[in-house]
């Protein structure tokens, strides 16, 4: 079984409604993964999960709405419970780029593993594989699959990349839908239409959109993006969790 746990799906900065911007917590058999880190969500895994239990963090890019919280996650490990090497995935040069800010290192804190596209590894029973999305920097769409389901996250893309490039017929499609079709201010991101488009390409047996962009109306996304789906959407809720 793999469930999916909201934590923050604000797109881009956090709303006054949705809170905190991107970031999940996967249980897929035994794997407790920190999936994405965004500004504010480290409070809300503390509510999810004792931290010490974490297994992994996955950053799928180094835009601040989906890895600030690392560095609290940092002080915690280092100074609450003195952990030392737990696995962060995460892009080429995020270590470095994120470690600007912190005065003496990262020390032993974190095990830092470069993940790229293509690339496929493992965390306790579950798989991970990535994927180059079409947005900018190099940012990292991820698949976390067990014996029998398939969890695809689009992180942050525009329409040029499709989540097909995992295979057809994931068990939930977790896609970014920052815009509405008719107001798609940044061609970096999705649409809620096009996200509906995308799973419904990709043969998605289920489709949750996030990262929607704070003044939009939530309503009208899952109605957008239900009629390109074909099929009724939900949308990712602070402190929801998902079983497939």
């Amino acid at each position: 079984m793999i469930s999916l746990t909201t934590l923050g799906c604000s797109g881009s900065y956090a709303s006054p409604a949705g809170g905190a911007c991107s970031g999940y917590l996967v249980r897929a058999g035994d794997a407790n993964i920190w999936m994405d880190c965004g500004n504010g969500t480290f409070a809300a895994l503390q509510r999810h999960i004792n931290v010490a239990d974490l297994d992994a963090v996955v950053i799928t890019h180094t835009h601040p709405d989906h890895c600030v919280d690392v560095y609290g996650l940092h002080v915690f490990n280092k100074y609450a419970i003195g952990r030392e090497g737990l696995a962060v995935l995460a892009p080429k040069g995020a270590r470095e780029q994120l470690g600007a800010l912190i005065s003496g290192g990262w020390g032993d804190v974190f095990d830092w593993n470069t993940v790229a596209d293509g690339d496929t590894t493992k965390v306790a029973q579950a798989s991970l594989s990535f994927s180059r999305t079409d947005h900018p920097g190099e940012t990292l769409a991820a698949e976390v699959a067990t014996a029998d389901k398939r969890l695809i996250y689009t992180a942050d893309t525009g329409p040029k990349w499709s989540p097909e490039v995992f295979g057809a017929g994931a068990d939930l499609l977790l896609s970014e839908a920052t815009y509405l079709h008719n107001d798609v201010r940044a061609p970096i991101h999705l649409s809620a239409r096009q996200a509906g488009e995308l799973a419904s390409n990709a043969g998605a047996k289920r489709l949750v959109l996030t990262h929607l962009w704070p003044t939009v109306d939530p309503v009208a996304s899952a109605a957008e993006g239900s009629e390109a789906f074909g099929s009724v959407v939900s949308l990712a809720a602070p402190g929801a969790t998902l079983h497939i």
